[in-house]
């Protein structure tokens, strides 16, 4: 068996010394695929991408029974090792660039820089050219043009995938997504992802796509983890997405308004305390 890029198993993160629990027992690997991570605001899903890229504040204490990146134990490795890992190895995109993004430096100059730091070697001008390069394979018309701008003369759209080319330019294995295209339009939303789509089959990475839109990852991915309180309740494929099982699950997919059967007034979520106890359907206990 091919062994996972991403391997967690039993990954626990709290806050305040240990009295805020974000993340509980969540579990999971991650092949060549494209796994979605769906909940609600608060669900955890977000921290456990950023636990992977050891992102979060040193206020979070995070545990783990394994937890390794091609074999690598994250939670081990030393800061050195987690330099070369985040953005060579394993790239984040964020959720809007203008927060990303440096707003006193040109794009070009930006993604020129991550591709130095990770190879040192290369110089002023051939770093251009690999940005150039990258800029038109996020099918940017006018690099040239793009290149020599500041974050605020371009478009919510053209952020977005000014941030993928930075994320891709020092070829990653995996790509961590945290709700790319929730700030952009319906019509840029859809170019995004298809883009994003094209280069992963391409580059055949891995990613973690974490989003709330259950349509989008139904779409989108190939395997769903669903999160409540900080806990992974069901995993499925998301071709399968309407035959879940867990309460929770189902009531996420009948919160979603319907444009051919507008329901006169759409259900509330229940929630019940032994969820956090019960175990995960569609993984062996």
């Amino acid at each position: 068996m091919t062994e996972p890029l991403i391997d967690v198993r039993n990954m626990e993160i709290s806050f305040a010394h240990g009295f805020v629990k974000a993340v509980r027992g969540v579990s999971f690997q991650l092949g060549r695929e494209k796994l979605g991570i769906v909940g609600e605001s608060g669900s955890g899903k977000s921290t456990v991408g950023r636990a992977i890229m050891r992102l979060l504040p040193p206020t979070a204490k995070v545990t783990a029974d394994r937890m390794t990146f091609k074999g690598t134990d994250i939670l081990a490795a030393s800061e050195k090792q987690m330099m070369d890992i985040r953005g060579k190895q394993i790239g984040l995109i964020l959720q809007d660039p203008k927060y990303s993004l440096n707003p006193v430096m040109r794009v070009g100059e930006q993604i020129a820089e991550t591709y130095r730091l990770h190879y040192p070697k290369a110089g002023k001008k051939a770093a251009e050219k690999k940005v150039l390069e990258m800029l038109e394979a996020v099918k940017i018309r006018d690099p040239q043009r793009v290149f020599r701008l500041y974050p605020h003369e371009v478009s919510g759209g053209m952020g977005q995938r000014i941030m993928i080319a930075m994320m891709l330019i020092a070829e990653p294995e995996v790509l961590i997504a945290d709700e790319p295209t929730s700030a952009l339009d319906v019509t840029v939303r859809l170019d995004v992802l298809a883009l994003l789509d094209e280069l992963i089959a391409r580059r055949n990475l891995g990613l973690i796509f974490i989003s709330h839109d259950l349509n989008l990852i139904r779409k989108f991915c190939d395997r769903v983890l669903i999160m409540y309180a900080g806990r992974v309740v069901e995993v499925l494929k998301a071709s399968e997405l309407d035959n879940a099982q867990h309460p929770y699950t189902q009531g996420l997919l009948a919160s979603l308004p319907s444009i051919e059967n507008p329901p006169a007034r759409l259900p509330t979520l229940t929630r019940d305390p032994s969820w956090l106890t019960q175990p995960t359907i569609g993984v062996p206990s």
